[in-house]
């Protein structure tokens, strides 16, 4: 099952990047940190400010890897929207997307993950 809306790009998302909440209501913006709080992952199409962006909130979905990760690693969001495996340090709470369906060999491989996005403490 995959549960997924349309939203309205509130600056330029990569196809297969992670989407935060834009500055207004029903927008959508790049993630670009460990701390955001992470909607869902845009789909293959890549998006100007302005555009409807289909954002996947549940279910499966692409990304593209900003580093290589293995198959079942809690993912989280690097400064470009791309997946990361998640990590804190002691005491910080990370934004995660969900986690990977498949490992991930190389910096720009997309990669199937399940989008569950949550909350982790180091």
């Amino acid at each position: 099952m995959i549960f997924a809306k349309s939203y309205l790009a509130a600056a330029a998302i990569a196809a297969y990047t992670m989407v935060k909440s834009g500055a207004t209501d029903f927008t959508v913006a790049p993630a670009t940190a460990s701390t955001d709080k992470v909607w869902g992952v845009n789909d293959d199409v890549d998006r100007v400010a302005g555009d409807p962006c289909d954002v996947v909130h549940f279910g499966e979905a692409k990304v593209v890897a900003g580093a290589a990760f293995a198959a079942g690693d809690l993912l989280m969001s690097d400064a470009s929207g791309r997946a990361i495996t998640a990590a804190a340090a002691a005491g910080t709470n990370v934004r995660t997307v969900g986690y990977a369906r498949q490992s991930a060999n190389a910096v720009g491989d997309i990669v199937e993950i399940i989008v569950q996005p949550s909350v982790f403490q180091g």
